[in-house]
């Protein structure tokens, strides 16, 4: 049976369409079917990280105007078979799909994949309707600062109030050496707040910048990275596997960072 997931989080620049090009390429790398719906109209961007903005022909606006059929505007993915985008309309507002015309479009390609991936735009505005309105799990991405956190605690309750109850926490950008000394909030300060399962956590990385101005997700890389990783982990878990979370604790803290941390716990 196929899986609706929409990737989430309220708060822009958190790293959604990075996770949602990475986890529909792992999953695929699996054996699996997989599309990938950029549901962000007007500013599409998965097409970019996914190196497949050449080929696109037509967008769901397209589709649902009933100027082509769905085949059509599905774009295949030459390195992975068996991964396909359907991209949005860079023309178009948010408002230009109904979310009962999503639910149409995702229905349909439910039928022809094993995952659905549908990559949501920053706020809980129309493209936020959207992208969940057929959806039946949600990863909630975000990183650790306040800000983020807080709208994704939002989106949270959004999710529920609509149904989407399988609901899992990816934290996106963690830098280890700044929680270790108290600059960042903790992987557990993030749980505690949404209280949500966790399914992923990814390390801030410099790769990942060159991978999206590349257009090839970092899964594809032939030289192993951290953050590749940690979404293949995340796709590992996502088909049930038990994987461990990677140990991301810093091995060489400084002496002062050390007296800093001692000092900090003693005062807490």
């Amino acid at each position: 049976m196929s899986r609706v997931i929409v990737v989430t989080s309220g708060k822009g620049g958190v790293g959604k369409t990075t996770t949602t090009a990475n986890l529909g390429m792992a999953l695929a790398q699996r054996g699996r079917k997989v599309v990938v719906v950029d549901a962000d109209f007007g500013l599409r961007n998965l097409d970019l990280l996914l190196g497949l903005e050449n080929r696109i022909v037509y967008t769901a606006v397209e589709v649902l105007a009933g100027e082509c059929r769905l085949e059509q505007a599905l774009v295949k993915d030459k390195r992975q078979s068996r991964l396909a985008l359907l991209p949005a309309a860079q023309n178009r507002t948010k408002d230009a799909v109904s979310p009962d015309q999503m639910k149409q479009v995702v229905s349909a390609l439910a039928k022809a994949y094993d995952y659905v991936l549908v990559d949501s735009p920053a706020g809980i505005e129309m493209g936020f309707q959207n992208a969940i309105a057929a959806a039946q799990e949600a990863l909630i991405v975000t990183t650790p600062e306040i800000a983020a956190v807080r709208d994704a605690d939002r989106v949270v309750g959004l999710l529920e109030a609509n149904n989407v109850k399988k609901i899992r926490l990816i934290v996106n950008r963690l830098k280890p050496a700044m929680v270790q000394v108290n600059d960042m909030m903790s992987v557990q300060d993030v749980q505690e707040i949404l209280a949500i399962p966790l399914i992923g956590i990814i390390p801030d990385d410099e790769r990942v910048i060159v991978s999206t101005n590349r257009g090839e997700p970092l899964v594809l890389s032939e030289t192993p990275s951290t953050a590749g990783t940690a979404f293949s982990n995340i796709a590992r878990r996502l088909e049930g596997e038990t994987v461990e979370f990677l140990d991301l604790t810093p091995n060489n803290g400084s002496v002062f960072s050390r007296i800093r941390r001692f000092f900090s716990t003693k005062i807490l």
